[in-house]
């Protein structure tokens, strides 16, 4: 017998979809992407902006990352399974079948690719090259090495890279610079949500923290790569990359940024892994915006 409550209408079930497709490409995310390349277009078109670009930018961007986050849900389907955090996603919650994920993220990243190639070639290439790293590289390592940070982070990176060539079409030293700031910031940023999710990671056998425990090695890491974003910043400054003013508002920020990281190696606690964490998620916004705003200027 159907209970009564339980008969939905069509526009619930296809809000109900809607909101599946939501989790299963990490809108989040994938905004946040698109954000970071879009500030990287704009840091490098010198005022040239065009408005068709930045928008096939912003599409295609958005595409590949839900490509990318739907094929790491299928790999990890198992894994969510077994984490609080994951088991209502719509594959371990069996809402959706590998199928229809596959489907979708096929869908998604032909038709990402197409539309960055229509900027040009490289941005397209550069693109593919992060989808690969990201679903066939990073997801399935975790599994078997805390490294699976590092193709991690030059997946996480590459966005920017990728709006710096809709703009220029070429990768220069300014595209390298911006790729290290944010390849830098993607660990304190990782590993903070990895202390986090610790005991959840080693439920679903992922190895995410530096070393395997929430101790003093895993924070020691933490602080050292959280200090190697000031050094990095004084490059964009050395080679003309950011004015002294801006230059020095970023090196403020990476301060801050590695105050929080001492209190985690300090404390070893998870109030202040949620301290590095949100810091984490300010610094890269502010540095973008910041640049931005003085190329305008």
């Amino acid at each position: 017998m159907i209970v009564e409550s339980e008969i939905r209408s069509p526009s619930q079930i296809l809000k109900a979809k809607l909101s599946d497709y939501m989790q299963l490409i990490k809108i989040r995310l994938s905004l946040l992407v698109v954000f970071s390349a879009s500030m990287a277009y704009l840091w490098a078109s010198n005022r040239n902006v065009d408005t068709l670009t930045i928008w096939l930018l912003s599409v295609g961007g958005f595409l590949i990352t839900g490509c990318a986050n739907v094929f790491n849900q299928v790999i990890e389907k198992n894994s969510d399974k077994l984490m609080k955090r994951t088991l209502k996603r719509p594959l371990p919650d069996e809402r959706m079948n590998v199928t229809e994920a596959v489907l979708l993220g096929i869908v998604f990243g032909i038709s990402g690719l197409l539309v960055l190639s229509k900027i040009n070639l490289f941005s397209a290439i550069l693109g593919a090259i992060a989808m690969v790293l990201y679903a066939l590289v990073y997801t399935p390592l975790k599994k078997i090495s805390s490294l699976t940070v590092i193709p991690g982070a030059i997946a996480g990176s590459l966005p920017v890279v990728i709006g710096y060539v809709a703009a220029t079409g070429e990768i220069n030293r300014q595209a390298g610079l911006l790729f290290l700031i944010q390849f830098i910031w993607q660990f304190p940023h990782t590993w903070s949500i990895a202390w986090l999710l610790n005991d959840e990671y080693n439920k679903a056998g992922l190895k995410m923290l530096p070393s395997k425990s929430k101790g003093r090695t895993s924070s020691a890491i933490i602080l050292l790569s959280t200090f190697l974003i000031i050094p990095a910043t004084v490059l964009l400054y050395m080679y003309e990359s950011a004015g002294i003013h801006v230059t020095w508002l970023i090196i403020l920020a990476g301060l801050i940024l590695l105050l929080f990281s001492y209190k985690l190696y300090r404390n070893r606690t998870d109030k202040s892994a949620v301290g590095l964490m949100l810091s984490s998620f300010a610094y890269l916004p502010f540095v973008l915006i910041l640049l931005v705003v003085e190329k305008f200027l």
